[in-house]
């Protein structure tokens, strides 16, 4: 297509997301994202690889860093938001999409004065169109106050068809960009016009730690060519999954479809043909459900283990023992349709808190499982124990192992699929049962098969040889259960079956085969609420089981390659390489990275868990890489090491990128000590911070809960430019607070603008400080010696404990300037600054409460900024997304003491007077006692008064708003010598 552009034209412009990013539409629509869960487009090809950043997060940085700023502020944010399908048409048309609205709730809704022009009778007209129905949904989205609110109710952008969504937005776009020749009808052109504006050519965008693949899956998507590259295989393979299967063309992905179904076929036949899944009555077996079975040092007895006996809750299914007093072991039966209160007995099972607990002839035995597997204690310190290191040719216990294994239940599949009477397509009917001598003797066949078999599947890579190696995650498989080898952690019947899938050596087979891996293993533990294995990497660990589930073909098949999203991309050229990030050799003008941090997880350890599977013999182009974890080379995020690693990387993207190229680093940390290494280490490489933003991600699942995920720092960053800058922190701090307040300034008269125009504003009050932040980097990033200091050797050195560095330094002053300008509304900034720190984050804070924000990092941040010792003293709620400050009456007499910061303050002295009135107290009584209490009461009385004015206007407790509001009206009226 041709363009009657200027090419270089953009070449010195700056970003749009310099200036402008709709910082709390798109945490919304991220955590939207997240909640999706395997409804997430990528996670079709393996929800184990948990790091993956929202796709729709990505698609504004991309743009962002594209888009060319104008005079018109507003105007650009308008055209942004449009291009996301944030604006009010772009949701209409998701909320039309998702059938947000039936005819009948409409008419409830709005007053139609043509009604027989859209319904008939309680339903739509069939003739209607799809623009006849969005009149009314966007009036219906009207009536909604909130962008969330709009929002919830539709589909996600990516969901929609972006022919239709974005029709009317190119009109838009083309003539708000006319001046620059734009002439744009989808996104790859768009992008394209843009790349030659700015670069002279398409775009390239990179990312040198690509994970799961969101980066490069999502600018792709966009139109933009792209770079991949990780030290990690498994990355690079679900990167390639990413490109090239959910991206195929529809032709490619039926021919994948189809080439997937030949292979079922394939395994299918085998797996019936050596006659290990069915029984005599031609049912098919789904899952086997096995147990780690052990002696007791009391009794002799064989005990089989497990925490819990409920097979199915759904179906009130449950394992019972029976005591074989002649064998010194038990039976397990398995029972129906029991009563709860035998469902509940079963719920406590034979492992409870660490120990070994059964009951025999009436007499309860119980011991520790650390005693069972005989631990102690090395003169290193170190724990060791007892069991036995199972060898290479292992697959199952020894008879004289500590912890032996035991088949105790199967889940059929009933001939034919389905229960008598029952059409062909009703769901499979199942059932649990017992395993008969019939069924242990297809035990031994399966067994025998792999006994026979073990060393040439392992020759030829269809089972793995590979050692564990220790380390922090690793170890534990040594320690819990004396597994060496990665197959240990499959049983006979999942090496045999993975072992066929294994014969099939596409690039696709490969993808789905690691999926597969990841919900059929020894480490995969039995959800009974779901009848069904749960998947490995459920918590980033590997964590072993007691009594686990396997999954049989039908079950594994279910699970291996369908219902992947699919997305076409449009022709770019991709490009992924499996190569340390230090390494580079590509350019690109734009690297989105998100790189290892202190907290991150140990991917490098836990993807052997594939990597033992995947190594020996892949397809191109998965031959080219290095299929090993390189543990040595991983870059693990804490100490000198994780610093020279990063400003290596870092350094190196900026060598590869052109001098108006753009670097975005994402980040999701609390830690402070590791925000100051992160700025050290960009600012070593040679970068410039040039703006910040914060998104919120922040999830209530307790799995997240260990500092997994809070919130995602967006940080900009730019080549420094040429040049020695010498900086000296006295210096800089007058220059630090001069940005800060000219950046919020400029910010918070957008804020206002927007907010008379839209009803609400752009940015919240965590979005401005994360501004004020930037500004305050960006002074000191543009530095290369600070005190005298080269930077790359202040990055580098170690940290003291407790050393407040340069970066602390101006981030806290970044925070305190911000905070200052961040007056609350109904508080005149004189109030605003004599106000102490903790009286400040309670009023900040019910003022975000009132505005109906309620995320725990927002209280983190402001409670830093304002130099609060325990915030949690104030707190009434510290969830995730449901945190609060305590309401006036929920203070309690201790939390008010002169022992308190707040019962230090006056507006504790305030609280007290509020709760008095509560409890009958007249006003004129509570002023009298502040007039003995402070011996400032004259200076600070008007203080008092306006503070209690605005708690009387944001306290959600009426009876709080009413005495407060009676008490500033005392304060303030009160009359000399009252």
């Amino acid at each position: 297509m041709t363009y009657s552009l200027t090419p270089l034209a953009l070449k010195d412009a700056p970003a749009l997301i310099e200036t402008v990013f709709p910082a709390q539409k798109v945490s919304f629509e991220a955590q939207r994202e997240r909640k999706a869960n395997l409804g997430q487009t990528l996670t079709g090809l393996g929800s184990y690889w948990k790091g993956r950043k929202p796709l729709i997060l990505v698609r504004a940085i991309v743009l962002g860093c594209l888009l060319p700023p104008t005079d018109d502020t507003e105007a650009d944010l308008n055209v942004f938001e449009r291009l996301l399908a944030f604006d009010d048409e772009g949701l209409a048309r998701r909320a039309l999409a998702a059938n947000a609205f039936s005819a009948a709730r409409l008419q409830e809704m709005l007053t139609i004065r043509d009604p027989e022009r859209y319904f008939s009778g309680r339903g739509w007209r069939r003739d209607l169109t799809d623009d006849d129905k969005l009149t009314l949904y966007r009036r219906a989205l009207a009536t909604l106050g909130s962008y969330e609110a709009k929002a919830s109710l539709g589909k996600r952008p990516e969901e929609v068809n972006p022919d239709w969504l974005y029709a009317p937005v190119w009109p838009v776009v083309n003539r708000h960009y006319a001046h620059l020749g734009i002439e744009a009808h989808s996104f790859p052109e768009l992008i394209e016009q843009l790349g030659i504006l700015r670069y002279g050519h398409r775009p390239r965008v990179g990312d040198t730690f690509c994970g799961g693949g969101s980066v490069p899956f999502e600018a792709a998507r966009l139109g933009c060519d792209v770079y991949a590259s990780d030290l990690n295989p498994v990355a690079c393979m679900l990167t390639w999954g990413a490109l090239n299967i959910i991206g195929a063309s529809p032709e490619r992905r039926a021919e994948i479809e189809q080439a997937q179904r030949e292979v079922a076929a394939a395994v299918d036949a085998e797996i019936t043909r050596l006659g290990i899944e069915h029984d005599e009555h031609g049912n098919r077996a789904k899952a086997y459900l096995y147990c780690l079975e052990t002696r007791c040092p009391e009794t002799g007895w064989l005990v089989p283990l497990a925490p819990s006996w409920v097979i199915s809750r759904t179906r009130r299914v449950i394992a019972r023992l029976r005591p074989d007093h002649a064998g010194k072991r038990f039976d397990i039966g398995i029972v129906s349709g029991v009563s709860e209160r035998e469902l509940k007995a079963a719920e406590r099972g034979t492992v409870q808190d660490g120990e070994m607990v059964y009951q025999l002839d009436g007499r309860t035995y119980r011991t520790p499982i650390k005693t069972l597997r005989g631990d102690y204690r090395l003169p290193d310190g170190s724990t060791a124990n007892r069991l036995r290191r199972w060898e290479k040719t292992d697959f199952k216990p020894r008879p004289d192992d500590i912890f032996r294994e035991r088949l105790y239940c199967i889940q059929w599949i009933m001939r034919g699929g389905q229960a008598e009477g029952l059409p062909p397509a009703a769901r499979q009917e199942t059932f649990f049962a017992a395993p008969t001598e019939a069924d242990l003797e297809r035990e031994r066949r399966v067994e025998a098969i792999v006994a026979e078999n073990l060393a040439r599947w392992q020759a030829e890579g269809l089972v793995p040889d590979m050692p564990i190696e220790p380390g922090e995650e690793t170890t534990r498989l040594f320690r819990e259960r004396g597994w060496t080898y990665w197959h240990h952690l499959f049983n006979a019947r999942q090496l045999l079956l993975i072992s066929r899938y294994f014969q099939y050596r596409t690039p696709e087979d490969y993808v789905f085969n690691a999926k597969s891996l990841d919900w059929n293993s020894r480490i995969a533990n039995w959800m009974n609420h779901w009848e069904k294995t749960n998947n490995v990497f459920y918590n980033q660990a590997l964590n072993t089981f007691y009594n686990y589930g396997i999954r049989c073909f039908a079950s594994h098949e279910a699970g291996r390659s369908f219902g992947f999203a699919n997305s076409p991309l449009p022709r770019v050229r991709t490009e992924i390489k499996c190569l340390d990030a230090t390494a580079l050799q590509d350019d690109a003008e734009v690297w989105i990275t998100d790189p290892p941090y202190a907290d991150a997880i140990n991917y490098h350890e836990i993807t052997e868990f594939f990597i033992a599977w995947l190594r020996k013999n892949p397809p191109k182009p998965f031959d080219e890489w290095v299929w090993d974890s390189r543990r040595a080379l991983a870059i693990k995020g804490s100490g000198a090491e994780f610093r020279r690693g990063m400003v290596a990387a870092y350094r190196a993207m900026a060598a590869h990128m052109p001098d108006n190229g753009l670097q975005c680093v994402m980040f999701t940390h609390q830690d402070t000590g590791v925000w100051s290494d992160l700025i050290a280490i960009f600012w070593a490489a040679g970068l410039q911070v040039v703006a910040a933003w914060y998104i919120a991600t922040e999830t209530t699942s307790e799995l997240k809960q260990g500092g997994y995920v809070q919130g995602t720092v967006i940080l900009m960053l730019r080549k420094r430019a040429p040049g020695e800058r010498q900086g000296f922190r006295q210096r800089l701090l007058p220059q630090v607070r001069q940005e800060v307040q000219r950046q919020m300034e400029t910010m918070l008269h957008l804020n206002e603008r927007v907010a008379a125009q839209h009803g609400a504003p752009v940015w919240n009050d965590a979005d401005l400080q994360m501004a004020g932040y930037a500004a305050a980097l960006k002074v000191l990033t543009a530095c290369t010696h600070i005190g005298g200091e080269e930077v790359t050797a202040f990055a580098l050195r170690p940290r003291t404990r407790r050393e407040v560095t340069v970066v602390d330094d101006m981030v806290q002053q970044a925070a305190e300037t911000a905070s200052n300008l961040l007056v609350p509304e109904g508080l005149s900034p004189d109030t605003w600054g004599r106000l102490t720190g903790i009286e400040r984050f309670y009023c900040r804070m019910l003022e975000m409460e009132a505005a109906g924000a309620h995320k725990l990092d927002n209280y983190q941040n402001f409670a830093k900024a304002f130099h609060v010792e325990d915030y949690s003293q104030v707190m009434g709620d510290m969830r995730p997304n449901q945190a609060r400050v305590k309401r006036v009456s929920e203070f309690a007499g201790r939390d008010l003491t002169e022992a308190t910061e707040l019962g230090r303050s006056r507006l504790g002295r305030l609280i007290l007077g509020l709760q008095q009135m509560l409890r009958e107290t007249e006003a004129r009584v509570v002023v009298e006692q502040f007039k003995r209490e402070m011996d400032d009461f004259l200076d600070v009385r008007l203080l008092l008064a306006e503070v209690s004015a605005f708690l009387a206007r944001k306290s959600p407790e009426q009876p709080v708003r009413e005495a407060a509001e009676v008490l500033a009206a005392r304060l303030k009226n009160l009359r000399f010598g009252e």
